[in-house]
């Protein structure tokens, strides 16, 4: 696979529907009278999931590009504290958010200059571009269909 098809590829993981839903098609037409509703047995409402899907994004974006990354600790930096809440305004800087932070790793990817196969500068040994890239798709792929699934148990669809 030449290092074009492997970009195309690693975009497409972060913004097509393949086999997962997108965040947009899971956030459209959300009610906002449960932006901070709790499914039956989840610790968190639907704003803490996307805020954590943010919030674990712009961590993997700041690791690629800040040499002085200072790593969060888990899971206390990884999620709103339980008593917060989203009015529409919160609603849409996370959703904005997560948008413009998916728009940067997209084009870290798609930048011909950028290696996707070499050792990030100040990472771990093993974590490069492309090592981040599809951790980010695991992680948001899983969480957006968590959203979704929750979203049907809560017939909100």
């Amino acid at each position: 696979m030449s290092d074009e098809q492997l970009r195309e590829q690693l975009t497409r993981a972060l913004t097509v529907a393949q086999a997962h839903q997108t965040f947009e098609s899971v956030i459209a037409n959300f009610p906002r009278a449960h932006y901070n509703s709790r499914p039956p047995n989840t610790p968190y409402s639907f704003w803490h999931l996307l805020e954590h899907l943010r919030i674990a994004q712009a961590d993997i974006l700041d690791y690629i590009e800040n040499s002085d990354y200072r790593q969060r600790k888990f899971p206390d930096d990884y999620w709103p504290a339980p008593e917060q809440t989203a009015d529409d305004s919160a609603w849409r800087q996370t959703i904005d958010g997560f948008q413009a932070d998916l728009a940067a790793l997209v084009k870290i990817i798609r930048d011909p200059t950028r290696d996707p196969h070499a050792q990030i500068p100040h990472g771990e040994a093993g974590h490069t571009i492309l090592r981040e890239m599809l951790v980010v798709a695991a992680h948001n792929s899983y969480h957006i269909g968590e959203f979704g699934s929750l979203r049907g148990t809560m017939e909100l669809w």
